[in-house]
């Protein structure tokens, strides 16, 4: 007797979903189990035996058969993976709020603040789970930031009066901002480029050095245009901020008022019979511990960035030099700084790791 084999059931589908599965078959971009997947439906579609099919795309008859049913039952949905569940994470949102409450904790006996390693060991868990936990929420435990809150009484009025010079200058009045960047160290020490360990190219410095004397900037800058009036002095007492003080006052029209922006430092206090010599000349000084509403502390960043930094200088005129270097440079595309700064509240910075708990 001839044993006859089972014919299957032909499929069939409407025009877009051949559309898409030649699309799908052709893919180079799609994943390679679904241009398999759509090859075997192709197979199908024209009438092929399972075994032919199997052949052509390489695979066994069983997963010719899978994708067919599928296909005839949901349609192209079909041919897509279905949800698995998984494994139970390990862990999961308790071992999160475990990590975050720990945090808020004094650090373990010996160690100044929290540490992977510290946290896991106290929750008795994965170091690399804390460590998912911390980049997830942004938590960067070695990294630090510094602040300072000013404790100032009179901070609101006193920072109203500096922004709105900033924002809204008077009329007809030259406003600047001015402080001392002391103590300039010339050093002598060599510099170059080193390989490191990893293979990175890094500016290395020897590790030993000559002192030859320090040096101190006076600046004042012009809010409104961004120039910077410059004295490099040997010493930075009270006779020296005035007389920086005079030569500014002297290249600005006399009818013109001035509008100083000042730190606290006692430089610049008690100048009292120097402002009574000049009526057009006003000082504001900046809340206490609140120096950074100066804008002149933005220039001296800059300077120590680009001129400081890795200088190397066998004297202080060597030193002296590449200032004035710097500033004349500084002044062939200075630009006035656009005013951002906002209050830093205190309560910006307590309880951020009690805050993502909740």
């Amino acid at each position: 007797m001839v044993r006859m084999g089972r014919n299957a059931r032909p499929i069939t589908c409407n025009p877009d979903d051949r559309q898409e599965l030649e699309q799908l078959a052709g893919s180079r971009t799609e994943s390679k189990q679904m241009v398999e997947r759509a090859q075997i439906i192709l197979g199908c579609l024209a009438g092929r035996r399972v075994k032919e099919v199997a052949r052509a795309c390489r695979t066994r008859p069983n997963t010719v058969i899978k994708w067919r049913q599928r296909f005839a039952q949901q349609g192209l949905a079909g041919l897509r993976d279905a949800p698995r569940p998984g494994a139970r994470p390990v862990y999961g949102a308790e071992f999160r709020n475990r990590v975050l409450s720990l945090l808020e904790q004094p650090p373990p006996a010996g160690q100044a603040c929290w540490d992977g390693p510290a946290v896991a060991t106290a929750l008795n868990g994965s170091v690399h789970a804390v460590w998912r936990v911390l980049r997830h929420e942004g938590i960067c435990l070695q990294r630090q930031r510094s602040w300072c809150v000013s404790t100032d009484k009179e901070f609101v009025a006193k920072a109203a009066d500096i922004v709105a010079l900033y924002l809204n200058p008077p009329q007809n009045a030259l406003v600047i901002s001015v402080d001392e960047k002391p103590s300039i160290q010339a050093l002598e020490r060599k510099t170059g480029y080193v390989e490191t360990d990893s293979g990175k190219i890094v500016r290395g410095y020897k590790s030993t050095y000559k002192r030859h004397g320090t040096l101190n900037l006076f600046a004042a800058l012009e809010v409104a245009t961004g120039q910077v009036k410059t004295a490099i002095t040997q010493l930075k007492r009270r006779e020296e901020f005035l007389q920086f003080m005079d030569r500014v006052l002297a290249e600005s029209s006399p009818e013109q008022e001035l509008h100083v922006i000042l730190d606290n430092y006692s430089t610049h206090k008690k100048c009292d019979a120097w402002l009574a010599k000049h009526p057009n000349a006003h000082f504001h000084f900046t809340p206490t511990s609140a120096s950074w509403l100066n804008q002149v502390e933005i220039w001296f960043g800059i300077l120590s960035r680009k001129a400081l930094r890795g200088l190397s200088s066998k004297s202080t005129a060597e030193l002296r030099a590449a200032i004035e270097a710097f500033i004349a440079s500084y002044a062939t595309h200075a630009k006035p700084f656009k005013w951002r700064k906002r209050e830093v509240k205190g309560s910006q910075l307590r309880n951020t790791i009690v805050n993502l708990c909740n």
